[in-house]
């Protein structure tokens, strides 16, 4: 890399570490407070409070990359989205950058997104325990090899996933699932032998446990597809401005009834007909993504918008 290039990286790793702890301190601050405080209504008015300072922290890093880069967002969004409601998340996931692109696109639209994050994350040097604060559940992501060894592992996931879903039905959030469990790449592709020409193979049991643990209090599922027509990127890539374009999807699903609730574990006819509505959506997903990453396309979806007698929304940054 270039000198230039170096100085241009180190400044802006520089503004990303100011505005993390910037925000990040206050939030600590915050959720040891709501941690010792004695009353649920008191701890229920912190929440408020943690959300408006996370969702500060991603404008500012929005507003940087607006700045530095000039990579262009295509969004075209199908529903209306409520700052109030509760939604699960489902998204095809390729870098580290779909985070950023997640938060650029839904901060201060939809409630706050809330990842399920492995349980080493919690030892990251301030962020781990502002994802605390913020109520980020911490998993053990465990093998099925574990798992098949040790029964309890799972069920102990099983628990913090109920734990916080319980959670999240006093406060509006996004539920967030990167459902391929891991990021694409042509070796991954390869190697599970995936049907789908642009995704991995769905993995439905963690979404099947959300909405079995929050039944009715999910409003919708947020279905989302992103796509770098330029090549899947690294955040040095986003950072160096080598990212021209990203297209990303979305639309608003209803949670079908008969799926909203049964046990994904052990009743088969149940676990077979949630995998067959789940390879559905991927289907969809990935004629969308063969769209979306052709270059000489209009942005996502183009095809099915003129076909539509009210065009959903689109926006471009």
């Amino acid at each position: 890399m270039s000198p230039i290039l170096w100085l241009r990286l180190a400044l802006i790793m520089a503004l990303v570490v100011l505005n993390t702890l910037v925000h990040a301190l206050p939030l600590l601050a915050v959720g040891v407070l709501k941690a010792l405080l004695p009353f649920a209504p008191l701890r229920r008015a912190c929440n408020s409070v943690l959300t408006g300072l996370a969702e500060s922290w991603i404008a500012v890093n929005s507003a940087m990359m607006a700045a530095f880069t000039g990579t262009r967002f295509e969004v075209e969004q199908h529903g209306t989205l409520e700052r109030d409601g509760h939604y699960l998340v489902l998204a095809n996931h390729q870098s580290w950058v779909d985070i950023l692109v997640l938060q650029k696109v839904f901060n201060r639209r939809a409630p706050f997104l809330r990842f399920f994050l492995k349980r080493q994350l919690f030892w990251v040097p301030v962020l781990g325990l502002a994802w605390w604060a913020l109520d980020f559940p911490f998993m053990g992501r465990f093998t099925r090899k574990q798992i098949a060894k040790n029964p309890e592992l799972g069920r102990r996931d099983m628990e913090a996933t109920r734990r916080a879903c319980d959670k999240f039905r006093d406060i509006p959030v996004s539920v967030m699932n990167f459902v391929e469990g891991t990021r694409f790449t042509p070796q991954k592709h390869d190697g599970q032998a995936s049907p789908f020409r642009h995704l991995l193979k769905p993995k439905s049991g963690g979404v099947a446990f959300v909405l079995d643990a929050m039944g009715d209090g999910l409003h919708a599922i947020l279905d989302v597809t992103i796509a770098y027509p330029g090549g899947r990127p690294s955040m040095i890539d986003l950072m160096a401005n080598r990212v021209p374009n990203v297209r990303v999807l979305v639309r608003q699903r209803p949670i079908p009834a008969e799926l909203a609730a049964g046990n994904y574990q052990e009743d088969r006819a149940f676990r077979a007909r949630f995998q067959k509505w789940m390879n559905g959506l991927w289907e969809e997903k990935d004629r969308d993504l063969e769209r979306m990453l052709d270059p000489g396309t209009e942005g996502p979806g183009a095809a099915a918008q003129r076909s539509r007698s009210t065009p959903p929304s689109r926006t471009d940054a």
